[in-house]
């Protein structure tokens, strides 16, 4: 049969492409098809390359599972009304539907009758009553004439159910969509169901024969965002490439198949001057209709970017705004492609976009731009100016801002530059590269500088100084930068809360390296305050989370060094929630939390918990920053004392030695007089668990000192050599009263009660460790009563016996989070979850749970597992306390 003008039909278009030998099966997209064809009208919709017509053909070829085969019609762009409906009627003929000779056929090119398509609709309908036509439109984007369309609806509508139309397109095609969405009647399939998962990425790479690892395969579905081109065009890249691998790192889209396919099938379908604002827009992330005006000069983006969002044509709206991005593999092209064509105009278009985004308020997308077009007074002045320096340390731009000015030159002229530089070397704990920038931001710098320039230079001082550990420097710094706060407007100041935040974290932590623990405090206190706008939740405030993370750790530690057990586990906990919630980088989790809950751990002689939360916290220091005075010796103290706790004196030392640099005494950096007493302090204490008094001496006079540890530590020594009246005499000058931290006070006791029963005095004895019972029962001390030898362990039969655990603290919550002070939970737990637990209190083992629970032992290790992550807990027993506290069981 001919069409109108007598040309002979094209037989592939009546034929379904061949599947691909290496095809991705998508049972649920499959089902999703076979679903739709049960209504008159299926959408498949996407741009080019994202796997339509390879799942319908697909689909097809296995019979679609519907009443009969479905019929196959391409459709290209020069059809007019009349050949197209031509095309039709042949196509229902080859698949063998019967029509009425009285429908007719087109007679003319340019369309066809109103009379023709109610001829055919009837048809339809009484053809297709028992088995309904199938009838494929692949392609059918390019049929946009409004009377081809039209006529469309009209048959479909009209033939009773008889005919069903699965469309793949490129648009959204003129048919009146929202009609058959609000009658229930059109199943779509979209570009986001279209997206290659990492499944489908990992099947596609194994059908072609190669082995990438997990991170491989996130990273090229991360590039390509999922494109089903993307992925395949990559995939037969690497078969050719000596290291596939490493071709997923190093592929440049510019430079591949991939930037041939998306000039060809994308660029050079568009209009001259749809291709120049494209190029233009490449420049930026995400684009506005106002700002692609300013990089064009003309005024036609609103309707052009709505047109090419409709069209699937790389380019997407971003959530319902005004704001739109390009895929970043075509954007990677299209740069490529404005180098090439416009040689130096890249540069001219990130200058106009950053003073555009700088005025509409727009401050870390104009600074990468002002960057990018290498004008780094402007880049900088506006972080500096802004306040806004501290970005470059916390919040979700931070990464960007310090990759934004990594080519920074050194000597970039003015403060502003001098100062970004210096803050982005201390970013990377460079510190001689820090000292080297901030030199010269000196030398810029003079009493009449604007407070925004002096106030950032305070603000990398009081860093500097936490990364030295220089106590008297941080100070300083601290004092100008609270100054000059207060100079500046407050608004200003309280647009940027992270600066504060920042500060107050930094000055804590450096106090407690010092131990000053009420300085620290303080300090962190206030910073904890500063995450949040009064009456809100920490943390809410932008930039905040990590300054918050970090503030609660360090204040957790403070009340670890004070003995008050229960505050310190609940602010280590709730660091601990933070960093989940806010899913900090390995690079920001300090590990503070999980040592400081390994510190309570051992006081509570709960050595299995101290251990787990100890490796836990050796891990996020290897991945995370560099372990502060107070977190590394706190860490050594600890790990020294599980090991005497295991009877194994040498594997003390050994931990200890670690922060020797060589000397005879325990060092830990400038102004840590209190970090080598407590390694002093601790090291004595491993040499008496070996048995060796005269070495525990010598080591405490070595790093001589007036903290009470210190002298506790000395009378347990003297006390061990056989000293009993020089241990009697070192004891008695303590303080009295409440001036001591809780364990000092409990070891006093302790040691009060051994020296008074080796003098006979049996009533003082029994007072004393009824005291010392009395004092360690609120914070569930009980490793010091085992660490204070066999005498305490005789005698305690006799005493009462500290309190059992998740006992009332006497310390007292901090803040009104939950029971007893207790943070609130990371995740609400599932239904499932408390099941289990609720089988967990009732002490059944993994097995008896999952008979009980009609599951396998994997799963319920599956769920206690998140179960111990939801309640910031490591063991069984713990968990289920922790759900009795909060009222979940």
């Amino acid at each position: 049969m001919a069409r109108p003008q007598c040309d002979p039909m094209l037989t592939a278009r009546f034929t379904a492409p061949a599947v691909p030998k290496t095809l991705v099966h998508r049972p649920e997209l499959l089902r999703r098809l076979t679903a739709g064809v049960q209504g008159p009208l299926t959408l498949i919709n996407g741009p080019a390359g994202s796997g339509k017509t390879v799942l319908t053909a697909h689909w097809a070829a296995a019979g679609g599972r519907a009443p009969r085969p479905p019929l196959w019609l391409t459709v290209e762009p020069d059809d007019a009304p009349g050949v197209f409906w031509a095309y039709v009627l042949e196509a229902l003929h080859r698949g063998g539907v019967e029509l009425p000779a009285a429908v007719g056929r087109p007679t003319r090119a340019e369309g066809v009758t109103q009379s023709f398509l109610v001829r055919l609709a009837a048809g339809l309908a009484e053809s297709g009553s028992a088995r309904p036509v199938v009838l494929v439109l692949d392609q059918f984007d390019t049929a946009q004439p409004p009377t081809m369309t039209e006529g469309l609806d009209f048959v479909l509508r009209h033939a009773a159910g008889g005919l069903r139309i699965v469309l793949t397109s490129r648009t959204d095609s003129l048919l009146p969509l929202h009609r058959y969405r609000a009658a229930g009647e059109i199943a779509e399939i979209r570009h986001a169901d279209l997206r290659f998962t990492h499944a489908d990425a990992e099947a596609l790479l194994a059908e072609h024969g190669l082995d990438i690892s997990q991170a491989g395969i996130r990273l090229l579905v991360e590039r390509t965002e999922g494109w089903a081109a993307g992925v395949r065009l990559c995939a037969l890249a690497m078969q050719r490439s000596p290291d596939p691998e490493a071709f997923v790192r190093q592929f440049a889209a510019d430079r591949t198949t991939i930037a041939d396919y998306l000039l060809k099938e994308v660029l050079d379908a568009q209009p001259p001057a749809t291709q120049d604002l494209l190029l233009r827009v490449s420049v930026t992330d995400r684009v506005h209709p106002d700002l692609a005006d300013a990089l064009t000069g003309r005024d036609d983006a609103a309707r052009t970017l709505v047109r090419l969002a409709r069209d699937n044509a790389f380019l997407e709206q971003v959530d319902a705004s005004a704001w739109y991005r390009l895929h970043p593999l075509f954007a990677e092209v299209l740069r490529a492609h404005l180098r090439q064509r416009h040689p130096g105009l890249e540069q001219q278009l990130h200058g106009r976009a950053a003073r555009w985004l700088a005025g509409t308020g727009r401050l870390n997308e104009a600074v990468v731009q002002a960057a990018a077009a290498g004008d780094w007074p402007f880049a900088a002045g506006r972080l500096v100016d802004d306040l806004a320096i501290g970005r470059l340390f916390t919040g979700l731009a931070a990464e960007q801002l310090n990759r934004a000015f990594a080519p920074l030159p050194a000597d970039a002229p003015g403060a502003a530059p001098a100062l970004v530089g210096a803050a982005a070397r201390l970013v990377v704990q460079d510190l001689p590269g820090y000292e080297e920038a901030v030199r010269r931001a000196d030398s810029h710098l003079v009493p009449d500088s604007g407070a925004a320039a002096r106030l950032s230079r305070a603000f990398l001082g009081v860093l500097a100084g936490r990364a030295t550990g220089d106590p008297a420097a941080t100070e300083r710094a601290a004092a100008d930068a609270e100054r000059l706060l207060g100079e500046l407007p407050a608004t200003l100041v309280a647009a940027h809360p992270e600066l504060r935040a920042l500060l107050l974290a930094a000055l804590g932590s450096v106090r407690l390296g010092a131990g000053r623990l009420d300085g620290a405090q303080s300090a962190l206190t206030a910073a904890v305050d500063a995450c949040a706008e009064p009456g809100a939740e920490p943390g809410t405030e932008p930039g905040t989370r990590y300054p918050l993370c970090d503030a609660l750790g360090s204040l957790a530690l403070a009340e670890l060094l004070r003995g008050r057990l229960h505050r310190a586990a609940e602010h280590a906990r709730a660091s601990l929630v933070v960093a989940e919630q806010s899913a900090l980088p390995p690079e920001h989790r300090s590990g503070t939390g999980h040592l400081v809950l390994a510190g309570v751990a051992v006081e509570q002689d709960d050595l299995p918990a101290a251990r787990s939360h100890l490796e836990l916290a050796a891990a996020a220091a290897a991945a995370g920053p560099r372990p502060e005075t107070a977190a590394a010796v706190q860490a050594a103290v600890i790990g020294a004392r599980i090991a005497v706790a295991e009877g194994d004196g040498e594997a003390a030392l050994a931990v200890l030695a670690r922060l020797r640099p060589g000397g005879t005494a325990p060092t830990a950096g400038p102004g840590s007089a209190w970090a080598a007493d407590a390694l002093a302090v601790a090291e004595s204490a491993a040499h008496l668990a070996r048995g060796d008094a005269e070495a525990a001496l010598r080591v405490l006079d070595t790093a001589p000192s007036g903290r009470p540890e210190h002298a506790l530590a000395r009378a347990r020594a003297l006390l061990a050599a056989g000293h009993t009246e020089p241990a009697a005499r070192v004891l008695a000058e303590l303080p009295a009263g409440d001036g001591l931290a809780a364990p000092v006070r409990v070891g006093a006791c302790l040691l009060g009660a051994e020296i008074a029963a080796a003098e006979g005095r049996t009533g003082e004895a029994r007072r004393q460790l009824a005291e010392a019972v009395d004092l360690a029962r609120s914070g569930e001390q009980r490793r010091l009563f085992a660490e204070s030898g066999p005498w305490a362990r005789r005698n305690l039969r006799e005493a009462p016996r500290p309190a059992p655990r998740h006992s009332r603290p006497a310390d007292g919550p901090s803040g009104p989070d939950g029971p007893d002070g207790l943070p609130p939970v990371v995740e609400a737990l599932s239904a499932r979850e408390t099941e289990v637990l609720r089988q967990a209190a009732r002490m059944l083992s993994t097995e008896e749970i999952a008979a009980e629970l009609y599951v396998s032992a994997n799963t319920v290790k599956t769920h206690l597992k998140s179960i111990y992550r939801k309640l910031c807990v490591t063991r069984r027993s713990d968990a289920v306390h922790r759900a009795q506290d909060l009222g979940l069981l």
